[in-house]
């Protein structure tokens, strides 16, 4: 009997942030593909779980495919992780559980955290419809995108880095200046903050500090006020 390919969602920061499912699939299965080995050891060693970890990574995820194809076929069971929030969001496993779900293997969604349904929830902004860009194209492509979402009706939810997020809200505010956003950092760490207004207020904030950590932008749709 082939195994099953569990999909776990872990912690975005606070380690507590895990559900008592992820912890025991984590403990079950025989395997877990992941990331950073580093990062996941952190978290397992928190909740004293000794278990064999296989990196699994953006440049890796291709060649290693068929690997763990054969070791589910051979009846071992497989956890996949990223290393923070819910696998396959701007991380990698998509062509893994696609072959997965081409060969009848069972795949299985063991939900948690995400950034972006964290951010959505706390940004008082509309979110009966929203679009999810992740992290926009680093050069080419870029000022293409930028003016396509300076259309977009819809609430905007974006990820950026910390080497390009000033670089980023210079941007919003030449694309979209007079659009409302909110930028999230370090979602629940233990210094978590947030900026709220237009471009050009948060640009200013920005610049005056050191910043660190990684970045949750959500845009107003077009049109929409605070007040």
């Amino acid at each position: 009997m082939d195994g099953k390919l569990f999909i776990v969602s872990t912690p975005i920061g606070n380690l507590k942030d895990i559900t008592f499912r992820a912890i025991e699939i984590l403990r079950e299965v025989d395997f877990i593909l992941c990331e950073d080995t580093r990062i996941t050891s952190r978290l397992l060693s928190h909740y004293i779980i000794s278990k064999k970890l296989v990196s699994f990574n953006a440049v890796s995820e291709k060649k290693k495919i068929q690997v763990v194809i054969d070791r589910l076929k051979s009846g071992e069971n497989c956890a996949l992780v990223s290393d923070s929030g819910t696998p396959v969001i701007s991380d990698p496993g998509v062509r893994l559980i696609s072959q997965v779900i081409k060969d009848e293997i069972e795949v299985i969604s063991v939900p948690g955290p995400s950034a972006l349904v964290s951010a959505l929830t706390v940004s008082g902004l509309p979110v009966d419809s929203f679009i999810f860009e992740g992290f926009l194209p680093q050069k080419k492509g870029r000022q293409k995108k930028l003016q396509e979402l300076s259309n977009e009706k819809r609430t905007i939810v974006l990820y950026e880095s910390v080497y390009r997020v000033v670089k980023l809200i210079n941007e919003l505010d030449e694309y979209m200046p007079e659009r409302y956003i909110v930028v999230l950092r370090e979602l629940t760490k233990k210094f978590e903050e947030s900026w709220r207004g237009f471009p050009k207020e948060i640009k200013d904030s920005l610049n005056e500090k050191r910043i660190k950590g990684e970045f949750v932008i959500v845009i107003a749709p077009d049109g929409w006020s605070n007040n």
